[in-house]
């Protein structure tokens, strides 16, 4: 029985693993009430969580890329964007 609790408990988790990666919004929240519990107790971690909702969380997913091109002088130059 365990084992069939454990197995379910570990394919549950890899199932919502993509969602939680794309929640900025819910990261900003656990992030800033977090951080207001800290430094200002009960209160301060319904206004950082507020404040964390409205900033959102870190970009953890990234789309960035890298655009290369090769100037006048015949170098390779590149940039990410």
């Amino acid at each position: 029985m365990r084992a069939i609790l454990k197995t379910g408990l570990l394919v549950l988790s890899l199932a919502v693993l993509p969602l939680a990666a794309q929640a900025g919004t819910l990261e900003g929240v656990a992030i800033g009430a977090g951080a207001g519990a800290v430094i200002a107790g009960p209160p301060g971690a319904v206004v950082g969580g507020v404040v964390g909702a409205v900033t959102g969380g870190p970009n953890i997913v990234g789309h960035r890329y890298r655009h290369c091109w090769i100037n006048r002088d015949g170098y390779r130059r590149c940039a990410w964007r």
